[in-house]
Parts: structure tokens; C-alpha cells; sequence
């Protein structure tokens, strides 16, 4: 009766353990499949796209920069006026976040020699991130003060005439002129040219210098 009621014992405890056993493998099985379904599941790595040397990046600036207001190093904020191409799809939204450093700057001389502003692009932002690139070197250029420096030598030279005129006139008129005009050269050496401002909103067209990858 013990032997039979042992086997009895034996027998279930067997059972027992090949139901567990069978239950473990089906459970595994069933993580292994939901496993490949969410690896199948998983979009793979966009290839990376690059930017070409040349590539074109026209900015609207929000912060004015000048060469009465700024120093090599400074640094200024954009946003890109145009969506950015390649292959006929948008890689850089229009209004993207665009960082900038003035390179130098030259304020114009007493005597000849134009105000100068150079800028360049250190960074473009995209999905949220900021991407390092290189662009050439912009370089504005005052405007000519030629006229007014006319203006000025010939507005003095008008007046020492007159004085000329005054004190006796022929000889004295010649005089007079002669002084006059010296006096406006004066004002001429001791004033330095026009300074080159760039206010917000200004539109400026930057080339990257080197091919960056987005």
C-alpha cells in the first residue's frame, strides 16, 4: 500500500514538473515574439544628409551689428529667410535659429579708406540642436563719403572767399579762398568716414565654406 501510494506521488510530482516546464518554454516563447515584434517594430537610423561646400543660407538678423556697436568676437542671432534644400526635401525649416560672430571690424580713416564689417556663421539649429558649420566670410562695405568731403573743402573755400571779398577783394577774394579751402581739408582730416549699421530685420546671404552633416 505505501509502495503504490509512493508511486502515486512519484508520478503526479513527474507531471507536475513537466506542466511547469511546459509553461516556462510558452512563456518564453511569448516574450521572444512580442521581442520581435518591437525590434520589427523600430524605424531604422535615417541616413545622414550632408550640406554641400556653396551651399546658399540667406538670414534675417534679429539683433543689429556695426562697426560702431560691435568688436571682433561679438557675437549676433539670426533666423534663416528660406527653407534650405537638398534633393528637392527640406532639411532646414524657414526661421531656423542661426548663430553668428562678427570677425572684425574696420572703422573708416581720416583721410581715405572705407568702414568695413565682416560676419560669419558659426551655427545652424535643427530638430532642437545646434549643428556646427563654417561659412565664408561676409564683408560689408560703407558707402562712399567722396561727396561729402567735396562738399565740406568746397562750403570752406566759399566762405574764405567771402571773407576775402570783405577785406579787399581781387587779390584778397584769392586769398580768402585759399584759406577757406584749407580750412575745409581741416575738417576733413579730423572727420572720419561714414560707419556701416546693420539693423534687425536686415537680410543678409551667407555660403558655407565647408560640407556639414545634418
Amino acid at each position: 500500500m505505501n509502495r503504490l501510494v509512493g508511486t502515486i506521488v512519484f508520478v503526479s510530482t513527474l507531471g507536475f514538473a513537466a506542466c511547469t516546464t511546459a509553461n516556462t518554454a510558452t512563456d518564453q516563447a511569448d516574450k521572444n515574439e512580442q521581442s520581435s515584434g518591437v525590434l520589427g517594430q523600430q524605424k531604422p537610423a535615417e541616413p545622414k544628409i550632408t550640406l554641400p561646400s556653396g551651399t546658399s543660407l540667406r538670414v534675417v538678423l534679429q539683433q543689429g551689428v556695426g562697426t560702431d556697436s560691435s568688436s571682433p568676437g561679438t557675437m549676433f542671432s539670426a533666423v534663416l529667410a528660406d527653407p534650405v534644400l537638398v534633393g528637392g526635401k527640406t532639411v532646414l525649416e524657414k526661421g531656423s535659429a542661426v548663430a553668428g560672430r562678427v570677425v572684425d571690424v574696420q572703422k573708416a580713416g581720416r583721410v581715405k579708406g572705407k568702414a568695413t564689417l565682416s560676419l560669419a556663421l558659426t551655427s545652424v539649429e535643427r530638430d532642437g540642436k545646434a549643428v556646427q558649420i563654417e561659412t565664408r566670410t561676409y564683408v560689408g562695405v560703407a558707402k562712399d563719403n567722396k561727396k561729402r568731403d567735396i562738399a565740406m573743402i568746397g562750403g570752406g573755400a566759399g566762405v574764405g572767399t567771402a571773407i576775402g571779398a570783405i577785406a579787399g577783394g581781387g587779390k584778397g577774394a584769392l586769398t580768402g579762398a585759399a584759406i577757406g579751402g584749407a580750412g575745409g581739408t581741416g575738417a576733413v582730416l579730423a572727420t572720419r568716414g561714414d560707419d556701416l549699421h546693420y539693423p534687425p530685420e536686415t537680410q543678409l546671404n551667407f555660403v558655407l565654406s565647408k560640407p556639414v552633416d545634418l
